[in-house]
């Protein structure tokens, strides 16, 4: 599963596709086989803006298919989130699919990947949010400690 989320598209994969995309466009009908295929192509782009562009092209043929096609551009879909770190959506999208197809083990794989990176994301941003924790309670503790110096200090003077 790690290949299949990781794998990049060769540029001139995604060029022959967008040009096929982009001339079915300008006849003024794009059919759901191109777009998909362009979809998919973007969706293993290097680019955030390019996967970007695929989940809303994927998006798009899941409102308008059937259910016999909403497994792949599904299953895309998930695997674009989870390239963009939106573990959330990805998830959702994975677990729309497996309550389809429960037995779907390209799916169950994607979403233990998933459930993985968001416990390991997770577990690093409660670190970091420790750390910064630590860090303000340290500088409200020199906050303090000066302030009682300087109350202390003036308190015979007065």
């Amino acid at each position: 599963m790690e290949a299949v989320v990781s794998e990049v598209v060769a540029p001139e994969d995604l060029l022959k596709f967008e040009k096929k995309y982009n001339a079915e466009l300008v006849k003024g009908s794009v059919s759901k086989d191109t777009k998909f295929e362009y979809a998919w192509c973007l969706v293993r782009s290097k680019y955030t803006d390019d996967i970007r562009k695929g989940i809303g092209h994927l998006e798009e043929l899941v409102l308008k298919c059937t259910k016999d096609d909403q497994r792949d551009y599904l299953f895309y879909l998930a695997v674009a989130n989870y390239r963009l770190k939106e573990y959330e959506k990805g998830l959702k999208y994975i677990r729309t699919l497996l309550k389809k197809e429960p037995g779907n083990t390209q799916a169950l794989e994607l979403e233990k990947l998933i459930d993985k990176a968001m416990k390991k994301d997770g577990l690093v941003g409660m670190a970091i949010v420790g750390g910064i924790g630590l860090g303000v309670a340290g500088l409200a503790g020199l906050i303090g400690l000066a302030v009682a110096k300087k109350h202390s200090g003036s308190g015979p003077n007065t």
